[in-house]
């Protein structure tokens, strides 16, 4: 079954449904570079902590799909490569043909094993069980209805092996509300610069990122695009509510600034569930 946008309460309207289907085209060429500071290493130690702590899946061990990884939104896949260089069993998938494609190149460089889909969390089909899911970065925010959240957890749920975890990060709703809403941010690199304005809408709760970059090409020259991306904010009661829904037990969450607990300022924080027996996707 799919997800209906239609019957999604709160989700994009027609114009920024053709907008997001744009997402991450040009821009996944040049992701990488922007993402350069990105904390990746520090996100696999408590990735992999976190496994050890609650999860099921195991590094060097039996190929079973208990031990698989499942990394939902993995965009050009370095974190995806940085889990299975430390010996998990991966497998990647992102909505973005273009980012996959900068995955893949990637991964030939690696001769790496990891499987990479291009899939919509809404359409998430796998072929097995896996022990552990993750989504890094702010993916889950993409997702702007909580009926869609809940749909995507029932999925996530469903694809567990028994006993398995799910951990996800989220922006919340203080973050696009108090601190980047309605504000412009703007970044010169040698290869290329941005310019990032915020809109941010809040009845909806929905942050609109109107990103223009300008790219440096071989003769020189500047090449400029534009993408826009909508992000919705969430609280951890909303994201408890959801993953009790979706039949998932919550199991902690922390500030992803701080590490320690989660509190009415964090701006982003990791949420661990636990797969909580089987139900249909409705």
């Amino acid at each position: 079954m799919r997800w209906d946008e239609e019957n999604s309460e709160g989700g994009m309207d027609a114009e920024e449904k053709g907008l997001a289907d744009g997402m991450y085209e040009d821009f996944a060429e040049i992701y990488d570079i922007f993402m350069a500071e990105a904390p990746y290493d520090e996100w696999c130690r408590l990735i992999d902590g976190w496994i050890k702590e609650y999860g099921i899946s195991v590094k060097h061990g039996a190929e079973t799909e208990a031990n698989l990884v499942l990394d939902l939104g993995c965009g050009t896949g370095t974190l995806t490569g940085m889990l299975e260089d430390m010996g998990y069993d991966c497998i990647g998938i992102d909505s973005s043909a273009e980012m996959l494609t900068v995955a893949m190149s990637k991964k030939a460089l690696a001769e790496s094993r990891i499987l990479y889909l291009c899939q919509r969390m809404q359409d998430l089909e796998l072929y097995s069980t896996v022990g552990t899911v993750i989504s890094i970065c702010d993916s889950l925010n993409y997702l702007l209805s909580e009926q869609e959240v809940a749909y995507v957890f029932r999925l996530i749920n469903n694809y567990l092996y028994a006993g398995g975890i799910f951990i996800f990060d989220f922006n919340t709703v203080y973050k696009y509300k108090e601190v980047i809403g309605d504000t412009t941010i703007a970044e010169n690199r040698e290869e290329c610069s941005f310019i990032w304005d915020n809109y941010y809408d809040e009845d909806r709760k929905v942050n609109e990122y109107e990103l223009t970059f300008f790219v440096k090409e071989p003769d020189g020259r500047y090449r400029c695009f534009q993408e826009n991306h909508y992000q919705r904010g969430y609280t951890l009661e909303q994201m408890k509510g959801l993953l009790w829904q979706a039949g998932m037990e919550f199991i902690t969450a922390f500030d992803s600034i701080t590490g320690e607990a989660a509190g009415e300022e964090s701006e982003r924080i990791f949420v661990i569930a636990k797969e909580g027996g089987k139900a249909p996707v409705t």
